[in-house]
């Protein structure tokens, strides 16, 4: 029998809200506390989603001896913060996207996490889903032959508020570190560390950008192009564009997946995939494996994925302009 984990969130909010859907689906999670400046909003998500305890402070909350795990869904700009107020307190995390402001941020995570032989892992979506693993089985046997292009997009229209998170520069907001970097997981996942970065975004009047294009370039010939907006309604997909064929997945909100694969003079596979409590639960599951297992990291999302997300993210922002104030 499965050893039992005792999970905690910190930051109660939408997002939080979706991973504990997925954490419920789990034998082995025991919902055990929520942790908020505000104690209201703390017991109100308690209560809604089944946790036991509740704490009016992250703090306090972390100070918690009994509890193990904790899922961080802070805003961006917070990410840091929190992830080394639990990693002194000896408690696992999984922090949400992206995983700080900077790559400087994030080595000094890492490094925390190795002091305290305490387990950390940036919570990325995609690579645990139906649809990346369909596809990497895929280009894996060989038919497609190599990715000479690939283009993904990452858009919807949000109205321009100011003190919005999504348009707030303080709380790390623009396009490209809430949905920006899912384009740019697509193209480091398949396709790897790009040797070229050019870039270019349209801003708000609070200077977050709303609006960003990039380019990748390989050595090799190969090339990426890469979208995010909230200006636009493109949806949420990536074309792998190869020599033998070509490979188009997409999702939706709801997080339902299809997978298109058109292979030169052969009849097109469709593949539709809609995993149970919207693909959440496979992060926890490989949070609570490494722990079985005593890793301090992930084989799927390593330290090492963490750091060239983040150095790359950097390189977007310099090539297109985008600065942190008080952070860069």
């Amino acid at each position: 029998m499965k050893k039992k984990y005792k999970w905690g969130i910190l930051a109660p909010g939408k997002m939080s809200a979706k991973f504990a859907k997925g954490l419920i689906l789990l034998e082995n999670v025991e919902l055990y506390a929520v942790g908020s400046r505000d104690l209201q909003r703390s017991k109100q998500f308690a209560e809604e989603n089944g946790f036991k305890k509740y704490y009016g402070s992250y703090e306090e909350m972390v100070a918690d001896p009994e509890l193990e795990v904790v899922y961080i869904a802070s805003p961006h700009s917070h990410h840091y913060e929190h992830t080394m107020l639990c990693l002194k307190n000896k408690k696992a995390v999984i922090c949400e996207k992206a995983f700080a402001l900077n790559s400087r941020e994030v080595e000094a995570m890492i490094a925390e996490a190795a002091r305290q032989k305490v387990f950390l892992m940036e919570a990325l979506w995609p690579p645990f889903q139906p649809i990346y693993k369909k596809t990497k089985e895929i280009l894996q046997g060989g038919e497609p032959g190599k990715i000479v292009h690939l283009d993904a997009r990452f858009s919807f229209q949000a109205p321009y508020n100011p003190t919005d998170r999504k348009f707030n520069l303080g709380l790390g907001g623009g396009s490209l570190l809430d949905i920006g970097i899912y384009p740019v997981i697509d193209a480091l996942y398949f396709m790897g560390v790009p040797d070229e970065v050019i870039a270019k975004a349209t801003f708000t009047e609070t200077g977050s950008e709303d609006s960003l294009s990039i380019i990748f370039g390989y050595n090799d010939g190969r090339m990426a192009t890469l979208y995010s907006s909230f200006r636009t309604a493109a949806g949420i997909g990536c074309d792998l564009l190869c020599e033998n064929g070509n490979l188009f997945f997409s999702r939706g909100r709801d997080m339902s997946q299809q997978l298109n694969v058109a292979m030169n003079g052969k009849e097109n596979k469709e593949y539709s995939l809609l995993p149970d409590g919207m693909g959440y639960q496979f992060e926890a599951m490989e949070v609570m494996n490494c722990l079985d297992e005593g890793k301090l990291e992930s084989d799927v999302v390593p330290h090492s994925f963490s750091r060239d997300l983040m150095n790359t993210l950097d390189r977007i922002r310099k090539a297109a302009g985008i600065v942190f104030p008080g952070r860069d």
